[in-house]
């Protein structure tokens, strides 16, 4: 897998769970995994497949991609990436979910304690999607559009990790 795939990749992750603070979500470290990645009907990589090529790149590639990530925010994890959620964030629904200089926006079109359906419109696509909330340390999320003039879909899972971030600092 090329570079700019993983890039591109791994900032998309963050885009799609989409604004998940209908619950009181727990401010932290979450972890976001997806699965189901398609393309006009043609299967992705996997996440998990997707982390072993992560660590399968050569070390200076690897650290590249890695400073990469922790200017944005996003940090490898065990099943998907990590971010860091801010009390400040959520409670002005700010979430991090998606990098900030993707040129995307969404809008919140049903809202209730444990469903949110939203569209959203980047540069190079558009669609619609769901956040299922299922506590306030998960909530999962599916997302169909077109994508560089492709049908995609995808499905995540979000788990919060730990109260502490680490070194990894919100954006």
């Amino acid at each position: 897998m090329r570079l700019s795939q993983l890039k591109n990749l791994s900032l998309g992750l963050c885009l799609l769970p989409a604004l998940a603070s209908a619950l009181e979500i727990q401010p932290g470290l979450w972890e976001i995994s997806s699965k189901h990645l398609q393309a006009d009907g043609q299967e992705a990589p996997g996440m998990q497949q997707m982390l072993e090529q992560m660590k399968d790149l050569p070390p200076e590639q690897r650290q590249m991609m890695e400073q990469m990530m922790a200017q944005r925010g996003v940090q490898l994890g065990d099943q998907g990436v990590r971010i860091c959620m801010s009390e400040e964030q959520i409670q002005a629904e700010r979430l991090p979910l998606q990098d900030p200089d993707s040129g995307c926006s969404n809008e919140i079109t049903e809202r209730s304690a444990s469903l949110w359906k939203f569209r959203f419109t980047c540069p190079d696509g558009q669609g619609e999607g769901e956040t299922h909330f299922l506590s306030d340390k998960e909530f999962t999320t599916q997302v169909n559009g077109i994508y560089g003039g492709q049908n995609s879909s995808m499905q995540s899972h979000a788990t919060w990790i730990a109260a502490d971030c680490g070194d990894l600092q919100s954006r």
